[in-house]
């Protein structure tokens, strides 16, 4: 029987793996969708001209694209590696509106309104999957139940502990029914199947949330795009600048209003919108200063068929852990248990995996074997509220970032935002989700303080060094050698003890990277951009590449483009 611990060193990947997704653990998703199910599309090799361009081929520019393109818009999607190889892909496939920030929460930095519509919003998106679901008539698994909130505290072991937080998650929903959330607390509650111990009794139960497939959704949507007269994608196409043309002097613009998105192979996409759909902006700072940057932590443990609730699961502690089930095969279904979050760049990896099975045997002892264990990034604003509409200081570019933990129903919510307000229409849910907003972020001024004093502090890295001699490094890993008379490198031996070395600092903002054994990355401790072992951009808000310090560096990153 496998074990999580199994799934913490995975082998080597190809190259070319790190085009399909954003770490060398592979999720859940791709057990009854791999990644050569995905819509194939060639690279740009022309200069083109479009009404609207999007950046990113996650949920959020899929779910943009499907908007814009039904409303008749022209859409050209630009991807720097394969559609749906980003975030969408490593997610848990949760769609909550009982968002993981708390209604309490929410309400003290945006007032009752703003709780009020971030419900409305969120419920709207977790019907529209199921609608475009129908229309499209997609094979994703979607399906209505409930949520379960919880105490992180056993009940009889830990009675003053449970009671305080069962407290706290009662005074959450007195808070979510005054907002219109159709929620109940039930007293002394019991998930079944939780027929191990500790015994954590009393929930919440949010009616209306979702789950589904998130790969075979967002990938089902791009082939009906792809049949679309009005829609075209360019893959391996990465995007290295978005300019806006012309400039306003008073009332009155000068030039062209149009938007000029520039590619790594020098072509130019001329347009009269873009949209950043790429979970970080290709910002310096703005709201990339904003947000905390986390790594979050998923298996997928075998469970026999109806032994264990269908639904939603939350506990209450700070790291929490969440739980859902998915189809695996006529036996048994997978219980998807994700948690463990920590900074990126921050913490060592390893032991999630085995932390998060080691709670799901606990509580549910029918549990089996741990076929599948994975990481994924969360992007969190200061305020919990995401960032959607136009990109601070411009016209016509848009941005959506901050998914708090509930990116899923952030990207299709995003949808008719941005189309509305390309077309010149108010919507009634843009001041909330504003990236221009002041209130809210002033509300969050100390703990922005306190964001900006640990981001400045991960530049000590630049004293630091992992290893002291190349020869000491195993195989299979990778570290960064800071000598004192020269610019820090990063440093991975493969598994035939192959060297392979890259610039250690961040293209962003010169932070010095931290290896990632488990997903066999280069995380930047700063805000958050990766980078595979071989140095290709896998998040930003760098926009290239790690740059190669030798010839065979620069070869295998010159191997993944042309593959």
């Amino acid at each position: 029987m496998a074990t999580a611990s199994q799934h913490e060193h995975p082998p080597q990947p190809a190259p070319q793996h790190f085009m399909n997704t954003s770490g060398a653990t592979n999720p859940v998703w791709i057990h009854d969708d791999p990644y050569s199910n995905r819509p194939p599309f060639s690279h740009l090799e022309q200069d083109l001209e479009t009404d609207i361009v999007v950046i990113g081929s996650g949920i959020s520019g899929v779910s943009c694209a499907y908007e814009l393109v039904t409303r008749g818009h022209n859409v050209v999607m630009l991807e720097a590696r394969e559609v749906v190889g980003g975030e969408t892909g490593r997610t848990s496939g949760h769609l909550a509106s009982a968002l993981d920030d708390g209604y309490t929460n929410i309400a003290q930095k945006h007032g009752d309104q703003g709780a009020i519509i971030a419900a409305e919003s969120h419920n709207w998106a977790i019907d529209h999957v199921g609608e475009v679901t129908k229309k499209l008539n997609l094979d994703c698994d979607y399906r209505q139940l409930r949520g379960i909130q919880f105490s992180q505290y056993d009940r009889n072991k830990q009675p003053k502990e449970h009671a305080s937080e069962i407290s706290e998650l009662k005074e959450e929903v007195t808070k979510c029914k005054s907002i219109g959330m159709d929620v109940e607390f039930h007293e002394g509650y019991a998930v079944k199947g939780w027929d191990g111990l500790p015994d954590q009794r009393d929930a919440a139960i949010f009616q209306h949330q979702a789950t589904f497939h998130p790969t075979k959704y967002v990938g089902g949507i791009l082939a009906w795009l792809k049949e679309q007269p009005n829609f075209k994608c360019f893959t391996h196409t990465r995007v290295m600048d978005v300019a806006e043309k012309g400039i306003d002097i008073g009332p009155i613009h000068v030039g062209s209003k149009t938007v000029q998105v520039k590619t790594d192979r020098g072509h130019t996409v001329t347009c009269g919108d873009c949209i950043m759909a790429t979970c970080i902006p290709m910002h310096k700072l703005s709201v990339v200063a904003e947000m905390e940057y986390t790594r979050t932590y998923c298996i997928a443990i075998r469970i026999p068929k109806g032994t264990v609730e269908d639904c939603l699961l939350y506990d209450l502690a700070e790291a929490y852990k969440y739980v859902r089930l998915t189809p695996c095969d006529d036996k048994d279904d997978y219980m998807v248990v994700g948690g463990c979050d920590h900074p990126v760049g921050r913490e060592e990896p390893t032991g999630r995996f085995q932390e998060l099975e080691t709670w799901t045997r606990e509580r549910f002892t029918k549990a089996g074997s741990v076929d599948y264990a994975w990481s994924g990034q969360v992007f969190e604003p200061m305020d919990y509220m995401a960032f959607i509409g136009r990109d601070p200081g411009t016209k016509h570019t848009w941005i959506i970032t901050g998914d708090s933990g509930n990116g899923l129903t952030h990207g299709v919510l995003a949808a008719p935002i941005i189309a509305d307000e390309i077309e010149g229409k108010a919507h009634p849910w843009s001041k909330l989700y504003a990236p221009t907003r002041t209130t809210s972020i002033i509300k969050t001024a100390k703990e922005t303080l306190g964001h900006a004093a640990e981001i400045n502090a991960q530049y000590k890295r630049f004293l630091q060094s992992d290893i002291h001699d190349i020869e000491d490094l195993p195989n299979g890993e990778g570290g960064v050698l800071n000598p004192t008379t020269k610019a820090p490198l990063a440093v991975y031996k493969d598994d035939e003890g192959g060297v392979h070395k890259f610039s250690a600092m961040c293209p962003h903002l010169k932070g010095v990277i931290c290896w990632n054994r488990t997903e066999k990355s280069w995380d930047c401790p700063v805000h958050g951009s990766r980078f595979s072992k071989d140095g290709l951009l896998l998040i930003g808000p760098a926009k290239g590449n790690l740059q190669p310090a030798d010839a065979d560096a620069k070869g295998l990153q010159e191997q993944m483009v042309q593959s």
